[in-house]
């Protein structure tokens, strides 16, 4: 007869059902797992006991929980290098994963003082604002804001009606090739609106890049702001 002191915890009992569906395949990396009303639904059990299993596979590394979002299957987070060249598609493809962009806002308005030093136009001056989201795998790694001198690059808002590729889109407005001329990296927490998008907590940390793209004769054609998922993307810095 076994001693009923040897039986497998409950909570060992949850944790290892769910490393089974992972193994098998159920979730993704990036998936979200069930709330803990459901858990505890599945497994006949209060919300505790599917808390403490889930715990285990937190300090496991095969789940992370994000704060008043839920539970989510690891994912090792995608290279993105910061060099001389930045290309959102070639990056993500280079590091393994499927890249893709989805257009949130397309508008015209005029410059700020800041993106007016940036672009080295004047202030008022009309450019195109490109709001985004960036996906790896079909999870969102970053929201962004690209702006563009319309004056220097005509077409460019029609370009972008037409693809998510600002590549794409400036060979469409005569810029063949571009190179990153600068870019800042500071560390942000995400604001409400931001989390939304990007599927996390707000206050989650952010990584914000800025950065100035120029043409071949080093007049600036985009000034780009985006806010990456800190635990979603790792930036890497190139030789310029």
């Amino acid at each position: 007869m076994r001693d009923s002191s040897d039986k497998t915890p409950v909570w060992k009992a949850i944790a290892q059902a769910l490393r089974g569906d992972l193994a098998e395949g159920r979730y993704r990396a990036g998936d979200k797992l069930p709330t803990e009303a459901a858990l505890a639904a599945r497994f006949g059990v209060n919300r505790h006991t599917v808390r403490h299993g889930i715990s285990a596979l937190v300090g496991e590394g095969l789940v992370r929980t994000r704060r008043g979002a839920g539970a989510f299957v690891a994912s090792t987070p995608a290279d993105y290098p910061i060099g001389h060249r930045v290309r959102f598609h070639e990056n993500l493809i280079a590091a393994g994963r499927r890249p893709e962009k989805r257009v949130l806002a397309l508008d015209a308005r005029a410059a700020t003082a800041g993106e007016a030093q940036a672009l080295r136009i004047q202030v008022g001056d009309p450019v195109c604002a490109y709001h985004g989201l960036s996906l790896a795998d079909g999870q969102p790694v970053a929201v962004f804001e690209s702006l563009f001198p319309t004056d220097r690059l005509p077409g460019i808002m029609a370009a972008l009606s037409e693809t998510s590729s600002v590549t794409q889109a400036l060979r469409a407005a005569g810029i063949d090739d571009y190179t990153r001329a600068s870019t800042r990296l500071t560390a942000v927490r995400a604001t409400a609106t931001q989390a939304l998008v990007l599927e996390v907590a707000e206050g989650d940390p952010l990584l914000r890049s800025s950065g100035v793209n120029q043409c071949a004769q080093g007049r600036p054609v985009e000034y780009g702001r985006t806010w990456f998922a800190g635990d979603r993307i790792t930036l890497t810095l190139d030789e310029m």
